[in-house]
């Protein structure tokens, strides 16, 4: 079956389609039918049928005599180790942890946060916590204190997952601390903490409360499966959303499991015994799909990686990889390889290292620009796939489907629609726009397996900020065209969202930390255009009158402010004093118009702007400060 007959039948049946799909799974009971509605009215995914995740992932090889074979292989260059487990190991490290958990009073349908850096231990209490029944959050090792405690308030877990320590670089970040003071600073407590020490730095336990995750597994006997429900959820994931409140997008465990099974060997071509790298972290979304999951259920072996694409030790650090581990497919960022390019134009490491392991590389988490593809392209001589999803689809949107049929590539498309995804271009009145016209791209319901089921604790926001703007569509909140023939080009989001790196952060949130400085009158935070990163924000920053600041001491300030805040994976490093922001009359502030400016598009001054003059001023302002994409 080629592409268009296997998306076509996804849209035309999308109930026999999936169904036939889950039968690729090793369920406790299958599922008699694929799709019905939950309490909410809202679509769900194969109701009645029993599973879980952590044995699909591990228990299901082990039992099929694959135990032996390479589940995950760790490759640190900035501890220097490098370890492969096998899928008995990672069983054995999982269920044990999982008795530990159980013995701490964990049960089914509990939340547990998990807060770890890039080691093999945080794929194991993910996965301990799966085997459980019980709902992990992962939280990114390098948020502040104060986002921790936002989520510990929204997810109320019972316990919390951590290491002694990260490592960025060079530099040290103890954990432990952070834990302690996000603890502090939320309104719920949870019962206790498992600490994973690190031989890099110990960390400092609190009696009774604090447990030692070595010493905890050693008195604990390992615990089979506990089944789960298809639409038990199985995670929390929270993402910014344009309110700064951050939206903790649930997955289920039925729906997960069959989408991610499918697009290993539909998207990426991988199948049992397969080296997969996914360069990321499992604080997002897609380290909980294609570093722990998705390969894991397959019977592949994935990679962890702690380090960077550059300085670890240099822009070869990808290729010896490869060449390494016998890497397959590569899967990573954008802003990886304009690091790479940055270091090394002419690609002089790639000629270190043999790539002929590798069949193919894929990017996402932001679009991926014309001279970042012809570049990898041209140096690598591998195809290279530029495809597109979000937190809350889960896996991919849009994609080269290269397991099923390699297409032909269109640099700046994000290539087709995945079958299952009913990809549409609405206007404002919400009907279909002509080919090759701009529009919100919108994705028809139901949605397939692996989605999002609803927000944490909020199903009215799920469906406000979602389903509301266009009936019948779940709205992506991007922009972009089809063209004729049917490739998707994603031109950027329409929300207050930026994209740094491949992470999504709300600029919202940005200005709340600036605002509360005590010098600070006004701000507005915009995403500026950058070559490594894609873009990076910048603060727009009015001081109360009668203020006198040193400016690059005040900038300093604010950064601090942020990084403290937010945490380094902010980016936000530019803080400019101006004299006015150009608003309406009602007192809004024209960020459209702020990002136009910056891109050096053509600004369109709205009526009910107040002061016109304000716009000549702070884009004179913007180009003197090199703010304006050139």
């Amino acid at each position: 079956m080629n592409y268009h007959q296997e998306y076509q039948a996804s849209i035309d049946n999308p109930e026999a389609f999936w169904l036939d799909k889950a039968q690729h799974l090793d369920w406790f009971t299958p599922p008699q039918t694929a799709l019905s509605e939950n309490t909410n009215g809202y679509p769900q995914w194969f109701k009645g049928g029993k599973l879980n995740t952590s044995y699909l992932a591990l228990d299901h090889h082990v039992n099929a005599g694959r135990g032996d074979a390479a589940a995950l292989i760790y490759d640190s260059p900035v501890t220097n180790t490098q370890e492969t487990w096998t899928y008995n190991t990672l069983l054995n490290e999982v269920a044990t942890l999982a008795g530990a958990l159980t013995s701490l009073g964990v049960t089914k349908g509990d939340t547990v946060i998990v807060y770890m850096p890039m080691i093999p231990q945080a794929a194991v209490a993910m996965l301990a916590v799966a085997r459980i029944g019980a709902i992990h959050s992962v939280v990114f090792g390098g948020f502040a204190a104060s986002e921790l405690a936002v989520r510990i308030d929204d997810a109320e877990p019972a316990l919390i997952i951590t290491a002694s320590c990260g490592i960025e670089g060079k530099k040290l970040l103890p954990y432990k601390p952070m834990v302690d003071d996000a603890i502090a600073l939320a309104r719920h407590k949870p019962v206790g903490c498992v600490v994973y020490q690190r031989q890099q730095l110990n960390a400092s336990l609190v009696d009774d409360f604090d447990h030692d995750w070595q010493a905890l597994c050693n008195a604990s006997e390992p615990v089979s499966c506990t089944p789960v429900d298809a639409t038990d959820p199985l995670y929390i994931l929270y993402t910014s959303g344009t309110t700064g409140k951050p939206k903790g997008v649930v997955r289920d465990n039925g729906g997960h499991a069959v989408a991610l099974n499918y697009s290993m060997q539909a998207i990426y071509g991988i199948d049992q015994g397969d080296v997969f790298w996914a360069a990321s972290d499992v604080g997002w979304v897609v380290g909980h799909s294609y570093i722990v999951y998705g390969p894991l259920i397959k019977g592949a072996t994935t990679v962890m990686f702690e380090g960077k694409p550059v300085g670890t030790p240099d822009a070869g650090a990808f290729w010896r990889m490869v060449e390494q581990h016998k890497i397959n497919v590569l899967f990573a960022a954008p802003t990886a390889f304009r690091a790479i390019r940055k270091e090394d134009p002419e690609a002089n490491c790639i000629a270190r290292y043999d790539l002929s392991s590798l069949r193919t590389i894929f990017m996402a988490g932001e679009r991926l620009d014309p001279p970042t593809y012809h570049w990898t392209v041209e140096k690598t001589g591998k195809p290279v796939v530029d495809h597109w999803w979000q937190t809350e689809t889960g896996w991919p949107i849009c994609s080269n489907p290269i397991g099923i049929e390699a297409l032909s590539t269109k640099p700046g498309s994000s290539s087709v629609p995945t079958p299952g995804f009913n990809v549409r271009v609405l206007a404002a009145n919400g009907e279909p726009v002509a080919t090759g016209e701009k529009g919100a791209i919108a994705i028809s319901l139901p949605l397939p397996p692996g989605c999002l089921t609803t927000i944490w604790r909020d199903h009215k926001r799920f469906t406000q900020g979602y389903l509301q703007e266009f009936e019948g569509y779940y709205s992506t909140g991007d922009n972009g065209y089809i063209d004729e023939e049917g490739f998707v080009f994603i031109m950027g989001r329409t929300d207050d969202v930026i994209n740094v790196a491949g992470h999504r952060l709300s600029t919202g949130e940005m200005e709340e930390v600036l605002a509360s400085h005590n010098a600070v009158a006004e701000c507005s935070v915009i995403g500026v255009a950058d070559v490594l990163k894609g873009q990076i924000p910048v603060g727009l920053v009015l001081l109360k009158d009668g203020v006198q600041v040193d400016e690059a001491a005040f900038e300093q300030e604010l950064i601090a402010k942020v990084r403290n805040t937010i945490g380094p994976v902010a980016s936000f490093k530019r803080a400019v004093i101006v004299n006015r922001l150009p608003k309406t009359r009602s007192g809004k502030i024209l960020r459209k118009l702020l990002r136009q400016i910056a891109a050096d598009e053509p600004i369109n001054i709205p009526s009910t702007i107040d002061d016109p003059a304000s716009v000549t001023e702070i884009a004179d302002l913007m180009k003197h400060k090199g703010l304006v994409e050139r």
